[in-house]
């Protein structure tokens, strides 16, 4: 009976060491995976993937960020393939470009968010794992000076005027159903003049007088350079691009990661990312840089 009883009570230490060399493993593990973050090819997407790698390096996580993976698709497919872990998408984009669901007459954020959420979810097994809280949304602008003396402050209000501006904008915008055609659509005017072209060369032209507005992009740091006004889409005629993280499903279930992606929640405003940018395009700052910075300053990581 005595030899009995100590082999029970040598089982049960042998088994409480091996359950505790798994945890311990297990957590060593985790702590050595690294986590791979996507982004686009412009500005605010290099600065929001270093901003994240930030935040996990901080929390002792093994980052490596794809900086200018490619465009939407391409980091949309690694991303369901596992090539990647996150990357920052917009409501917009997902709506319109991964989902291809039909343009709304009226374009109403908290809409666009829940079918986009459901839509990935059932689609593909994609979750949103934080809405970071600013748009990057295509929107009208012109000369600051011009919309004061004029008193225009809506897209309602360039009716009187329409016939005789011009419109520099780039392709798609000009040609994607939910762009400029759901302008005229909703608005019921038509710009005198639209004169399609690059991105840069649409900001140089207005910058030069060569047209009267722009088809801009909210975030952008020109928009502050320029002396740029952009007028409200009061009839929500253009879909809203709010920024999210993006994960597969099976990360909804990591509390860890979920915890770090929810720091960013709402933590950053459409000026504020515009600043941001600023500093990108205008400053040469580098976007792990900036993105570290903006982290300490909120306390957010240590310095």
């Amino acid at each position: 009976m005595k030899v009995n009883k100590w082999i029970i009570i040598i089982i049960i230490i042998l088994l409480i060491i091996i359950i505790a060399a798994i945890f311990f493993f297990t957590d060593v593990f985790k702590k050595s995976e690294k986590v791979v973050l996507g982004s686009k090819l412009f500005n605010e997407q290099y600065i929001l993937a270093h901003m994240i790698a930030h935040l996990m390096r901080d929390n002792g996580l093994q980052t490596e960020v794809k900086e200018s993976l490619g465009g939407t698709m391409i980091n949309y497919e690694a991303l369901k393939k596992g090539n990647i872990d996150a990357y920052v998408e917009y409501t917009g984009t997902a709506y319109n470009v991964i989902l291809k669901l039909p343009p709304l007459d009226k374009w109403d954020p908290n809409e666009v968010y829940q079918k986009v959420e459901q839509g990935l979810m059932e689609q593909d097994n994609i979750a949103i794992a934080a809405r970071l809280g600013f748009r990057d949304d295509y929107a009208i602008a012109l000369h600051k000076d011009w919309v004061t003396e004029n008193n225009v402050v809506r897209i309602s209000d360039l009716e009187p005027y329409v016939d005789d501006l011009s419109l520099g904008t780039d392709p798609e915008f000009a040609s994607r159903p939910d762009g400029l055609p759901q302008i005229d659509k909703v608005y019921g005017f038509t710009f005198g003049e639209v004169r399609q072209m690059q991105p840069t060369l649409m900001y140089e032209a207005i910058k030069n007088n060569q047209v009267d507005a722009i088809g801009a992009y909210t975030t952008d740091s020109r928009v502050d350079l320029y002396n740029l006004s952009i007028v409200e889409d009061d009839k929500g005629a253009l879909p809203p691009y709010d920024a999210v993280i993006i994960v597969r499903k099976e990360f909804m279930e990591n509390e860890e990661l979920m915890k770090i992606f929810k720091m960013l929640e709402d933590q950053i405003d459409t000026d504020t990312m515009r600043g941001l940018n600023k500093l990108y395009d205008i400053d040469k700052k580098e976007a792990s840089d900036i993105a570290k910075e903006y982290l300490i300053e909120k306390g957010f990581i240590t310095p």
